[in-house]
């Protein structure tokens, strides 16, 4: 059975996190920035322990579309951490809940 057809490109996210940016007491320029549904996927994978398929299922969208989103927030993050630059949340296609 296919999917339903949304908006293109549009993920579904519980809400816009209130805290929107991170940098290292230093205050370096630098920066790296995640989507909004990046950020979603991080929350729903690595702090609700949703699997893959609950979290797309969730968010509306294909485990392959997920993957990918959470696979560039973890190297973003991963990144910031390692080399101490600022994390920007903003941006993105989605849609709230």
């Amino acid at each position: 059975m296919p999917r339903r057809r949304k908006r293109r490109g549009e993920r579904r996210v519980g809400a816009i996190p209130k805290r929107r940016c991170f940098s290292p007491p230093e205050g370096e320029a630098k920066e790296v920035v995640l989507r909004v549904e990046e950020v979603e996927t991080l929350r729903l994978v690595d702090l609700k322990n949703l699997t893959q398929e609950e979290a797309a299922r969730e968010m509306d969208i294909s485990r392959k579309t997920l993957w990918n989103d959470l696979k560039s927030a973890r190297k973003k993050v991963a990144k910031a951490l390692t080399e101490g630059l600022t994390i920007r949340i903003e941006g993105g296609k989605y849609q709230l809940k």
